[in-house]
């Protein structure tokens, strides 16, 4: 058989494997889903899983024997096997024939972290080539382990199995809000099981410098407190705060300590230390590392502030120079993180130093400056032994010559890195930031905004299909962001991470055509019983709608597989007793929408609830002067579906504008007596988001001339502005909305001098 084997597969079983396994799963597709078959039960999914007949019995008498070091965690393992039997097993120093053998083999191919393990009656082995994939291979086996009685069984498997990404991460902001030694490496704990091999310990900000530098003592006694905290929502007008000093740090005997224990379970520990700008914190303590001079205060709200380190300050370089000096001794990774994300320009165009900065160094602009700021302080850690990762700002103005990108605020980062020949690690906000709502209901904690459910995290391809074969060889991992402005304790920010960061974990490690979100589902939910000491959500049981069929009908869908929804329309709790959902709700008037999950006759999860407004505008033709951008490039037809968009702006319903003036046409097919016409729009300054200076309303027969019928200047509510104008009875056809965008956002307001977004939601005509 091997002469008809392509040579790239003929020497790798893995991968020969891999494509038998995946055409079993489209094979028995249908069949899979429909009786909710799990084959193994892992997470992250494994290349290849071959069951046997039989099980491994496990007894007090059997004997783990490990071929390599004593350093091999068997942690997990040990604990597990303990909470279910009351016992542990001895070590072999031999080969035990009918007891657990972990095998390092440096011939077998395999990648890194990859391993085989093998499960028969008689006994099990687990082989890899380094103990990266002992490591692994027993967490699967963890999982593997089932109690029936007071028997501890293992079924029989074959598994075969390696990492799609070397680079496998979960970033930890602890600057906003900090979190103690033992409930960081509880979290570790969990990531190591599912086989995240990268920590990255985002340590300092405006907001507070956290990690013990004795070099520079005002470090730990002034940057590491802020005199009070945000209360609410930043998009909370005006700012509230609670009064009281807080912060800390970590000592470094304590660093210490988390990164030793980080490494016994295979994880890279990362830190970051931001420069040049999030630097608030630092010039609280040093003044003269700024611009101006200050006065400054380690700041006590989120966002994006214009004091940065000087970058024509030789003392700025000092500094820096001098943290890192006693950073990196505590940090055996190859990598520093020095941010270079969210640095505005505004103090070194003003500034004398940096000016001069830029004539020295023969630089074009401000932009220019950073990318010299960020090469020069990749030369002094290359100097050291260390390169750099940053965020994908260092783009700008050129980068640094090895640096790997960090790329957060879209795939177009990371997509130019990797053509330029870079390392570049996949974050992008949208589909990978966990301080994200991961549920539109109402009774959800405090997050920053946007809507990552756990289905969108899991579907996430990493790898760009806009770069070719060799460019994607740059494409080394992801990673999934935890930003802590919203998580002031452990159990808030558990709820965010977890069972999110597990999705990010069978993406990073498991082929993409082995993933399928409804068997992932089912193996969380068997699962459940490693996660049991968390406090994690299950948003993963919410029903979720959209208007269809020209918003003539509305849509539910649940993920779970053997469940069933059932609902009402006037308002009122549906029970088992309710209209069962099987085909698209037809609506006919506006309505209150209330559903309900049911399995084996119990509610899981919340009740859904959503509010459809129908008017003559709904289902119509809705034509666009300009498209949406970002997040909030919508369907034009959304602003005509009949679902509102929600005060948290996240439920994918408002259409946003960055510094562009919004053009709405709503085309009724026919001419009608119109009496109203109200569209919404958004205000939170704080985001960014302002109210249009005009809105005018137009309407008109033939689409040639218009008609002013209304227009509206003040907008003062905070959040929600419902725009609704009662006309004089009108026979028109078409209805044209105008909406100005104020441009760049003016002094005294956040974030003055860049664009504001204009957000506007559901026209509706009556």
């Amino acid at each position: 058989m091997k002469k008809f084997l392509p040579d790239q597969l003929r020497f790798d079983r893995v991968k020969w494997f891999a494509l038998l396994s995946a055409l079993l799963v489209q094979l028995m597709a249908v069949e899979v889903f429909a009786q909710g078959y799990i084959g193994s039960g892992i997470i992250p999914r494994p290349v290849v899983e071959i069951k046997h007949s039989g099980s491994f019995m496990i007894q007090k008498t059997t004997r783990l024997h490990i071929s390599s070091s004593d350093h091999l965690s068997t942690t997990f393992f040990d604990q597990y096997l303990k909470d279910l039997s009351g016992f542990t097993l001895l070590r072999s120093h031999k080969p035990a024939p009918k007891g657990i053998n972990l095998i390092v083999d440096a011939r077998l191919n395999l990648k890194s972290e990859g391993y085989i393990l093998d499960v028969s009656r008689q006994n099990m082995t687990i082989k890899a080539i380094d103990e990266k994939g002992l490591f692994y291979g027993l967490q699967s086996l963890v999982q593997l382990i089932r109690k029936n009685g007071e028997e501890i069984m293992v079924p029989a498997y074959h598994i075969q199995d390696e990492p799609r990404f070397a680079y496998r991460g979960t970033h930890l902001d602890v600057a906003r809000h900090l979190f103690s030694v033992q409930s960081i490496k509880k979290w570790l704990d969990v990531l190591a099981f599912y086989k995240i091999n990268t920590f990255h310990w985002h340590l300092t900000d405006d907001q507070g410098w956290r990690i013990e530098v004795k070099k520079y003592p005002l470090l730990q006694s002034i940057s590491a407190y802020r005199n009070e905290t945000l209360i609410g929502h930043k998009r909370t007008d005006p700012h509230r705060f609670d009064g009281k000093r807080y912060g800390g740090y970590y000592t470094q005997e304590e660093v210490k300590d988390i990164v030793a224990y980080a490494s016994a379970r295979q994880i890279t520990t990362i830190p970051e230390i931001e420069m040049p700008g999030h630097a608030q914190a630092v010039l609280a303590a040093y003044p003269n590392l700024g611009c101006t001079g200050g006065p400054y205060q380690t700041a006590t709200y989120w966002g994006v502030f214009d004091d940065v380190f000087c970058a024509g300050n030789e003392d700025t370089f000092r500094f820096l120079e001098g943290v890192l000096d006693e950073v990196i001794p505590l940090f055996p990774s190859a990598y520093i993180h020095i941010g270079g994300d969210e640095c505005p320009k505004t103090r070194w165009h003003d500034c004398p130093k940096c000016q001069k900065r830029i004539k020295a160094e023969h630089l074009k602009d401000e932009h220019e400056l950073q990318s010299y700021f960020i090469a020069r302080m990749e030369r002094y850690l290359n100097a050291k032994g260390k390169k750099i990762i940053g965020w994908d700002e260092i783009l700008e103005g050129g980068l640094a010559p090895d640096a790997t990108v960090m790329s957060w605020r879209g795939l177009e980062g990371g997509i130019a890195a990797a053509k330029q020949k870079h390392d570049v690690i996949m974050t992008p906000e949208k589909f990978l930031y966990l301080d994200y709502y991961q549920s539109l209901n109402k009774t959800e904690q405090t997050a920053a905004g946007g809507y990552l459910p756990l289905k969108k995290v899991y579907e996430y391809e990493p790898m760009p299909a806009e770069l070719n074969a060799e460019e994607q060889q740059y494409i080394k991992g992801i990673q999934a962001n935890v930003w802590s402005e919203y998580l002031s304790d452990a159990a808030k920010a558990e709820y965010m991470i977890f069972p999110r960061v597990i999705a990010l974990a069978e993406t990073a490690w498991s082929l993409k055509g082995n993933k399928h979100y409804t068997d992932f589902l089912a193996r969380l939910l068997a699962n459940k019983r490693f996660l049991k000491h968390l406090t994690y959500s299950t948003a993963f049981y919410d029903i979720t709608g959209e208007s269809v069929n020209d918003a003539r009908a509305f849509a539910l869908r649940a993920d779970l597989p053997n469940a069933e929804i059932r609902y009402t329309l006037n308002g009122e709790k549906p029970g088992l007793s309710s209209v069962k959902y099987s085909s698209p709700i037809r609506i006919t008037q506006s309505a209150t929408l209330k559903a309900q999950l049911f399995i084996s006759g119990k509610p899981v999860g919340k009740m859904f609830e959503q509010e459809i407004v129908k008017s003559m505008a709904i289902g119509k033709k809705v034509t666009l002067i300009h498209s949406g951008q970002g997040n909030y490039n919508i369907d034009a037809q959304r602003l005509s579906n009949g679902i509102q968009g929600s005060y948290l702006y996240n439920n994918g319903e408002w259409l946003g504008l960055s510094g562009e003036d919004f053009e709405a046409v709503v085309d009724l097919g026919e001419k009608k007596t119109i009496r109203e016409i109200s569209i919404n729009t958004l205000n939170y300054q704080w985001q960014k988001m302002h109210p249009p200076k005009l809105l005018l309303l137009e309407v008109s027969t033939d689409q040639q001339i218009y008609k002013e019928v209304s227009r509206q200047t003040v907008f003062n509510v905070e959040g929600i502005n419902t725009a609704l104008h009662k006309i004089m009875p009108t026979k028109a056809r078409y209805v044209r909305i105008k909406a100005s965008n104020i441009g760049v956002i003016p002094d005294g307001f956040y974030g003055a001098g860049t664009k504001a977004w204009l957000m506007l939601d559901e026209i509706i005509v009556n």
